[in-house]
């Protein structure tokens, strides 16, 4: 089995992770004021949807873009 270089620590899967995990923290609050609700019903609603599944996809390049865009395709997916 290939040995993967974390040279760049960044790449590191553990920071990618943590990364990954402070981006949704930002969606939810961004959805919790544009809901106005609470940040951890946000999470809960974002994490139950297709927005949050097709950003942990890499296939489909949504990781790609910034927050507030993913926070906007939860609203259109939700028809909001």
């Amino acid at each position: 089995m290939a040995q993967r270089d974390y040279s760049d620590p960044v790449k590191s899967p553990v920071i990618q992770e943590i990364i990954m995990s402070n981006r949704i923290g930002a969606i939810a609050m961004e959805l919790s004021r544009r809901l106005n609700v609470e940040p951890l019903q946000a999470l809960e609603l974002f994490y139950e949807s297709k927005t949050c599944s097709d950003l942990h996809d890499k296939s489909t390049g949504l990781y790609l873009y910034g927050d507030l865009y993913v926070a906007d395709e939860f609203m259109r997916e939700k028809g909001l």
